[in-house]
């Protein structure tokens, strides 16, 4: 008679161990010397403590369930009642209380609690947490990022600011649908794109009608549509509306000050490529009620404070992400046995590895050295025109090489990287997101130039930072002339801008790779990105490179 065990032919062999109960932080050799570089060294052990937490089997696969159990809206209760609300997994819920205790939302502001001065490497301390996090799960970052960056823009009217800042900076996230002085902890989410377009708000139709005389912190009330509305469920919103005085920035609450709920009609939530576990809706104000920050006409520059913040955690959540993937390829790749050799030890595997971790380091290194900028702007000139000028350059190009650093890495795992049941794929939907939101490439060209042309000494701020690497590597100095040189010609940037800011990216990262990491990345880096001994996809690193020594520091140790 047979037996079952005859047909035991399902031995599982040959297959990595699933990536989980290791520390995000200690096991990232390049963002810990990144964070330490760039300020960030006071919050090393919050960091340490916080990668081991997240890096968990438990918080890992809250991120696969947030993103297997989608939001859905609640237009009506059962007898009929209009209740507009999202209903989200318990594991969003449970990612956003991680994310909002270590202060991801808002820590840098948390000196506006006492009236002191901002703390020294506050920004690269939570975009180190935000780097980490989006590793886990991306999408529960929206209302998080947008929260964060809420805050300078509510700046603009004290008053505001007065109310709403302290609940921002509670570490406390409460979901409960109800008004905000109820709550222990808030969010906000913001609202500019209208079907017609987004990136010309100032064709915005939306309409604010004033309550009274109106005017900096009166109340209005706003009728139109938003084609997209991130994070309806948040607490409160910056919107952009049409008031008698021209496009203006306003806080819209999800309830009134009497505890009604705002007359904000959630239409439907976006089906969106990636980005799932995320609710992007579209919805109608009808007269909702709405306060204005500061003057009427001025709500463009407001709510660019508020994308500028946004800007950097596109890149930054983008390098994030890139490491993410690439730590997932390189522990496939170190159990991976093909032809009697592990993959990671086949030359040609080994090359596209250490191509990716090349990419991703640059990455990294170029985001953060934005977010010391943003530290510092404050108390020196030099770093606020660095940041003006390089805040797009670095949005642009680390959300512009994400995603195709994603796919490589899905493909270095094979089949096994194109079902659902792993990570990969969902990150290869994520990456898009980034480029797309908060200014389009384009638009991220345009407003290096706008700012350039409105500071030209911003231009030799940047230059003379990528001149403290001269000398160290040719091909590095070859590209600095040439970028020198495109300036001379300042008339015909528009057209080349693409190619413009991108060298400016590349030799940004190339600057900070030859001055402070080991040369067998910065060489690397030089001779492919800079000096084009390289082909046009990963995976063509020249004959003489130390890919052993790049694959290394990329090794998500356990």
């Amino acid at each position: 008679m047979t037996t079952p065990r005859a047909f035991a032919t399902h031995g599982v062999f040959n297959q990595p161990p699933p990536l989980e109960d290791y520390n995000l932080y200690a096991s990232d050799r390049a963002l810990m010397e990144t964070v330490e570089r760039e300020g960030g060294e006071g919050a090393r052990a919050s960091l340490t403590a916080f990668g081991a937490k997240i890096g968990t089997a438990e918080v890992i696969d809250l991120g696969r369930q947030a993103n297997t159990y989608l939001p859905v809206l609640k237009s009506f209760d059962r007898f009929g009642h209009r209740v507009d609300k999202v209903e989200f997994h318990p594991s969003y819920h449970q990612l956003m209380s991680l994310s909002v205790a270590q202060g991801l939302h808002g820590s840098p502001w948390d000196y506006l609690k006492d009236g002191g001065k901002p703390k020294p490497g506050a920004v690269v301390a939570r975009l180190a947490g935000t780097y980490m996090m989006t590793q886990i799960e991306s999408g529960h970052g929206c209302p998080i990022t947008m929260t964060n960056a809420a805050v300078p823009a509510l700046m603009f009217q004290p008053d505001l600011a007065k109310e709403w800042v302290p609940r921002i900076l509670s570490r406390n996230y409460d979901q409960r649908f109800v008004p905000a002085k109820e709550k222990t902890g808030v969010t906000f989410g913001m609202g500019m794109t209208e079907k017609q377009g987004g990136t010309d708000v100032r064709a915005n139709t939306t309409v604010a009608e004033p309550v009274g005389k109106g005017g900096p912190g009166g109340e209005y009330r706003i009728t139109g549509h938003k084609w997209f509305f991130s994070a309806p469920m948040c607490d409160a919103f910056l919107v952009l509306a049409q008031a008698p005085g021209g496009i203006s920035c306003f806080l819209m609450p999800r309830f009134t000050p009497d505890g009604a709920e705002n007359a904000i009609a959630i239409q439907r939530l976006k089906d969106k490529v990636g980005n799932k576990s995320n609710a992007s809706s579209e919805v109608e104000f009808q007269a909702a009620s709405a306060w204005l920050i500061g003057e009427e006409g001025r709500g463009v520059r407001n709510i660019i404070e508020m994308a500028t913040y946004t800007r950097l955690d596109c890149a930054v959540a983008s390098a994030g992400m890139m490491r993410a993937a690439v730590a997932q390829a390189v522990h496939h790749c170190s159990y991976r046995t093909v032809f009697q050799k592990k993959l990671i030890d086949q030359p040609l595997m080994a090359n596209v590895l250490a191509d990716l971790a090349l990419e991703t380091e640059a990455a990294t290194a170029l985001s953060f050295r934005v977010a010391r900028s943003f530290d510092r702007a404050g108390e020196d000139e030099a770093e606020a025109a660095f940041r003006r000028i390089m805040t797009p350059v670095a949005k642009y190009w680390v959300c512009k090489r994400a995603p195709n650093l994603a796919y490589e890495a899905m493909e270095c795992l094979g089949g096994n990287g194109y079902v659902e049941e792993g990570i990969a794929g969902r990150i290869y939907r994520e990456m898009p997101v980034n480029a797309i939101w908060e200014g389009s490439g384009n638009v991220m060209c345009l407003d290096v130039l706008r700012a350039l042309a409105r500071e030209p000494q911003a231009l030799d701020v940047v230059l003379a930072e990528f001149e403290a690497a001269r000398g160290a590597n040719v091909a590095y100095d070859g590209a600095l002339d040439a970028l020198k040189d495109a300036f001379t010609d300042f008339g015909s940037l528009e057209a080349r801008s693409r190619q413009v800011v991108e060298q400016m990216a590349k030799i940004a990262a190339g600057s900070i790779l030859l001055r402070h990491t080991p040369s067998a990345v910065s060489d690397a880096y030089c001779a492919t990105r800079l000096g084009r001994d390289w082909g046009d996809i990963y995976g063509t690193l020249p004959v003489g490179t130390d890919q052993r020594a790049i694959v290394e520091r990329a090794m998500p140790t356990r």
